[in-house]
């Protein structure tokens, strides 16, 4: 994996000129919050020692233990999400903050923030759209066997169904450009949002990367929000729901080549008997092998139509995420 030296002084720019580019890339730390009073201070203190120049924004999420106001004593922009659940923060996030390069965290201070500025080099030097921070546990208890174990079968299947992967897909400590938060539509509603994310860089093919951080304990009084079972389930289902609605004609052609097989395989008796008699003595069963023939069909029609509705949908995608300036070119406004 690629080694990305910190983000100091004039090497921020990536060569851009004028004082606008001198000055450095707009950078915004996107927290999202919910209950992390015991977390949340320390969190917002070591994003302003790892990006002093950063505007640092909590979203906070109906925490009732006082979060909001010891995000706000902490010097943190603080605004509100009365829709529960993690994707409704995140859309919010994307759509009310302006800068030019986005660094998302929990607000549990379990994610290394003095890895940040490698984050954001890493996207300025390579003119990335999106660099996670691929987790490396510092304590067993800062990764819970059911969450490592879970991660391993969702990333595996991901790369099965996609082609392609990352190697932490649950990953929540991310960096975006500016052209992957103004063009990216978040349906998601809770934790499966980082699926979405991943699966959306991955089909529009956009430029990525990961760099390995630490992840270590929550602070006490801190307590995971993540359900072992429910969320995985609710990942899981997000996972294939993206892939029918991304490669229709892989996830209506199993369906067809199903059918289709389950049909022949009763058509075959038939066929014997008929060839040796001329006889076709079991006719709801033919009735049945013709019907089951006809739904492989139309299942396989239906996805070479959404297939060509899919394409036209990525090329709207594309067109939207073309027309916001590359991470390097944070001189130019749009």
């Amino acid at each position: 994996m690629k080694e990305y030296p910190p983000i100091t002084g004039d090497s921020a720019t990536g060569g851009a000129e004028g004082a606008v580019a001198a000055a450095g890339p707009r950078i915004a730390v996107i927290l999202p919050c919910y209950n992390e009073a015991g977390a949340i201070v320390q969190t917002v203190a070591d994003f302003r020692r790892a990006l002093p120049t950063a505007d640092i924004y909590v979203f906070d999420n109906n925490s009732s233990d006082g979060s909001r106001e010891l995000a706000a004593e902490a010097g943190a922009i603080v605004r509100r999400v009365g829709q529960q659940g993690k994707g409704h923060v995140v859309r919010r996030m994307f759509a009310d903050v302006d800068a030019d390069i986005y660094v998302m965290a929990d607000g549990d201070a379990t994610y290394e923030a003095a890895a940040a500025p490698r984050m954001v080099a890493a996207m300025l030097e390579d003119n990335l759209d999106m660099v996670v921070g691929a987790r490396r546990d510092e304590v067993e208890a800062a990764y819970r066997r059911g969450h490592r174990f879970g991660n391993w079968a969702l990333t595996g299947l991901l790369k099965q169904l996609f082609g392609r992967s990352f190697t932490d897909i649950l990953s929540g400590y991310r960096v975006f450009s500016r052209r992957f938060v103004k063009s990216f539509p978040v349906l998601s509603a809770g934790f499966e949002i980082e699926t979405e994310i991943s699966v959306h860089a991955l089909e529009l093919a956009m430029p990525v990367a990961e760099v390995m951080t630490a992840y270590g304990a929550r602070p006490e009084g801190s307590v995971s929000k993540l359900s072992t079972y429910r969320d995985g389930w609710r990942i899981l289902r997000t996972i294939i729901t993206l892939y029918r609605v991304e490669r229709p004609v892989l996830f209506f052609g199993i369906i067809a080549a199903f059918l289709a097989a389950l049909a022949l395989g009763l058509a075959a008796p038939l066929v014997v008997t008929y060839m040796e008699t001329g006889l076709v003595p079991r006719f709801p069963t033919a009735i049945l092998v013709t019907g089951l023939m006809i739904l492989a069909t139309l299942s396989m029609m239906c996805g070479l139509i959404l297939d060509t509705v899919v394409r036209g949908r990525r090329e709207v995608r594309r067109l939207s995420y073309l027309a916001f300036r590359a991470p390097s070119d944070f001189a130019r406004r749009d």
